[in-house]
């Protein structure tokens, strides 16, 4: 999700080492039927990136197995959602990884939580690279799901990099649209450029020696006066259901600039004929995105509209992720 126009002052927490974290920290009960492993690698920027790898608990690792690069939503940790589907897909005979995104999370980068679409998106084919290290994956069978935000960043990923071979959204979100324009159909220009006003104020503030603010994603308390859409992401980041302490959803206030230059699906059609499934709920306030996306695709491509639900209902709702649509598409798509 993109945050508000609210900014405070936040001090940016400690970040962990993953040797540190060895018990459970899911938000997801661990699976029998699956090896988890805590994994680091370097993206091109020279960024660490930390991450879950995920595999068949019956692996035989002189096979070589399909794999699956998993990005969860905008803000998110790897421990919420995207390690869900990492996990489930792991159950279901793919290799899989889920990571922190740069800047995020465990992953390094700093300032942490400054948003950089040139990193969000090389994230992936770093976590390529990676699987492409291992004996057990085959490097001509590597997919990506990208959940909310991960979708944009996922495709734009594989836009460029031909090494990915089939990518399914999940409740995707266009965060250039995002930040430029909300969910309108159009862009205010005139409110366009007095956002930029206020983050150009707001860096000359901080070259003056003003304490750096952040745009608040998720709000931390509920009022009679919030939206649907912060009600529903209230219900997954701020209650037991979804929260995780690396989780915060927000960002630095001076790089959201930045993400107003991302066009996600401007080149689209450098994908086909690889496959894309952009997987939405009926109810979903994020729809316009993947009905838009799925427009400027070229072939192969499929939209699969999940009845009574909603954006963050498949981020962890078990019973309406279309598991099965999801593995049929890589069984297909990865052989």
């Amino acid at each position: 999700m993109v945050g508000a126009a609210l900014a405070v002052a936040i001090s940016t927490p400690e970040v962990t080492h993953a040797a540190d974290q060895l018990a459970w920290d899911k938000t997801f009960p661990q699976s029998e039927k699956v090896i988890h492993q805590k994994v680091t690698f370097n993206n091109r920027l020279g960024i660490n990136l930390v991450a879950d790898l995920y595999l068949p608990q019956n692996i035989d690792r002189s096979r070589k197995y399909p794999a699956i690069v998993v990005g969860g939503p905008y803000g998110a940790v790897k421990e919420q959602s995207a390690g869900l589907y990492a996990q489930t897909m792991a159950e279901r005979g793919f290799v899989t990884i889920a990571h922190d995104p740069s800047y995020n999370g465990e992953s390094g980068g700093q300032p942490h939580f400054t948003a950089s679409f040139e990193a969000l998106i090389e994230d992936f084919s770093a976590a390529v690279d990676f699987l492409g290290t291992k004996s057990f994956v085959d490097r001509e069978r590597i997919g990506v799901i990208g959940i909310c935000g991960s979708g944009s960043f996922g495709l734009a990923a594989a836009e460029t990099d031909s090494r990915i071979k089939a990518v399914a959204t999940v409740s995707m979100y266009d965060i250039g649209q995002a930040h430029r324009q909300g969910l309108s159909e159009n862009v205010d220009t005139a409110a366009l450029k007095k956002n930029l006003a206020e983050i150009a104020k707001q860096r000359w503030a901080e070259v003056d020696g003003a304490e750096r603010t952040m745009a608040i994603g998720t709000p931390q308390t509920l009022t009679k006066k919030s939206s649907e859409i912060d009600k529903e992401f209230y219900d997954y980041y701020r209650t037991p259901r979804g929260q995780h302490p690396r989780s915060s959803t927000a960002f630095w206030r001076t790089s959201g600039a930045q993400m107003m230059l991302f066009w996600s699906f401007e080149h689209l059609d450098w994908m086909s004929p690889r496959p894309v499934l952009f997987i939405t709920g009926d109810r979903a306030h994020s729809r316009i995105f993947s009905e838009h996306a799925f427009t400027k695709a070229s072939e192969l491509k499929e939209l699969f509209v999940v009845p009574n639900a909603g954006h963050v209902d498949l981020y962890d709702r078990v019973n309406l992720i279309p598991w099965d649509k999801l593995t049929s598409f890589f069984t297909e798509h990865l052989k």
